[in-house]
């Protein structure tokens, strides 16, 4: 396999080819790993495969939004931090910025009937983007027999025995690390030959934890020692950095925790609004922990004391900036260690193996989606030592089904645009909830 020398692309390309991402990010992070693959990867070739890979193997194991990391650190390396910012925070402004105005449509219109229409038909379509998402995943990953054992294993562990997601990361990483030395070819696997050229791009790990440290912390610290500000602010402030800290595997692994915490201890959320948001949330572009969002702009317009919309805009904001400064620090401090570990066998063997695994934990998350597209309830069975779904069939939705599948025939066979297909399925959902 011939050297791969990374693409160093334009400011202005990388504005507009993030921006694109940003703006076209639906589908939780599955859709947007492969949206960044067909566009860093297949169309303009700035990446390289495995870089990419072990780009995303990396980002797995932060706490936070993958696939929001994945995108800063093939900025940072394309254009060192100021691509990887230029690329995180497109990859974010987007969603936020919808999430924001459906938060405050939701707040104050959240009844009616078309309103529930559009949120209706995009889930539908939603589900046809992850499906597809996982099928590019799947090709991507799963290039082994043992791959394709650890994706089924990590599936069961996750959706059926409930264990936690650091566990399955762990135990997969551990198998692939000992594949590794029982075949140091990497067949096992099928490890690919790395490049390691990556001029310039090492920087300080001391001076990146300084700065980002400062930048996400020093706010905190206002926020709770300044006399003045809102006790619901504060409250946000810490809590929103506790939730960047904690969240292995995404916003799914998050979500019971923020949504008991945000309705039982602090108050911001009713009961129900945490699936509302969390329905709005996986039809805007951007990482679904965008969520959190949602929960800020609900807790500050009934909690900070102040006119709900301008209270509702800096909850909003406050629940942003600290679920995601947090993520610029673990790429920019820890991207270039892992870039100069990238020829080192046994590790890039844990790391692929860890992917794998991943590939299972995402079809779990596709399962789930559909189940809660497709039944108004679903609830679980204990069978020892198995925990399964059973959808209630009485609640089972005849016209999502048909939107979710005309979408995934529109994605599929005939590739259509992802804006036509979401406006398409807005107008069937609205048609569908004003004629039930």
């Amino acid at each position: 396999m011939r050297e791969f020398s990374i693409a160093t692309p334009s400011y202005s390309e990388l504005f507009r080819i993030f921006g694109r991402i940003g703006l076209l990010s639906f589908g939780g992070p599955a859709g947007q790993i492969a949206l960044m693959h067909r566009e860093l990867v297949e169309e303009r070739q700035w990446l390289d495969e495995p870089r990419f890979l072990h780009a995303l193997n990396f980002c797995m194991l932060l706490p936070g939004p993958e696939a929001m990391q994945l995108a800063t650190y093939s900025g940072w390396l394309l254009r060192g931090v100021g691509g990887g910012l230029l690329a995180g925070l497109l990859f974010v402004l987007p969603g936020f910025v919808v999430i924001m105005g459906l938060s405050a449509l939701y707040f104050h219109h959240g009844d009616l009937p078309v309103v529930a229409g559009i949120l209706f038909g995009l889930k539908a379509a939603v589900l046809a983007i992850v499906v597809e998402a996982l099928i590019r995943v799947s090709k991507r990953a799963l290039k082994s027999r043992l791959a394709w054992v650890l994706a089924v294993s990590a599936f069961v562990a996750i959706a059926l025995l409930k264990l936690p997601f650091p566990l399955i990361v762990l135990g997969a990483g551990a198998i692939g690390i000992l594949a590794s030395v029982i075949r140091p070819s990497g067949e096992i696997l099928h490890l690919e030959k790395l490049a390691t050229d990556l001029p310039g791009l090492a920087g300080p790990t001391l001076r990146a934890v300084l700065v980002w440290g400062l930048i996400w912390l020093s706010p905190l610290a206002m926020l709770l020692l300044v006399p003045g500000v809102p006790d619901a602010y504060a409250a946000m402030a810490l809590f929103f950095s506790k939730a960047a800290i904690v969240t292995f595997g995404g916003a799914y692994a998050v979500l019971a925790y923020v949504g008991q915490q945000a309705v039982e201890v602090h108050g911001w959320l009713m009961p129900g609004d945490m699936l509302a948001g969390l329905g709005l949330a996986e039809t805007t572009p951007g990482p679904l922990i965008l969520v959190l969002v949602f929960v800020g702009f609900l807790g500050g317009a009934r909690e900070a004391g102040l006119d709900p919309l301008t209270g509702g805009l800096i909850g909003g904001t406050l629940a942003m900036f600290f679920t995601f400064a947090p993520c610029f620090l673990w790429i920019f401090a820890g991207a270039p260690h892992i870039e100069r570990l990238r020829s080192v066998k046994w590790l890039s063997a844990g790391l692929s193996a860890i992917t794998a695994a991943v590939v299972g934990v995402i079809c779990n998350l596709a399962v789930w989606f559909a189940l809660h597209v497709l039944f108004g309830r679903v609830r679980e069975a204990a069978f020892w030592p198995f925990t399964l779904p059973v959808p209630d069939v009485s609640t089972f939705n005849i016209a999502a089904l048909a939107i979710a599948l005309c979408a995934s025939v529109a994605l599929l066979r005939f590739h259509i645009n992802l804006f036509v297909l979401l406006g398409a399925a807005t107008l069937a959902g609205i048609a569908a909830v004003l004629l039930s």
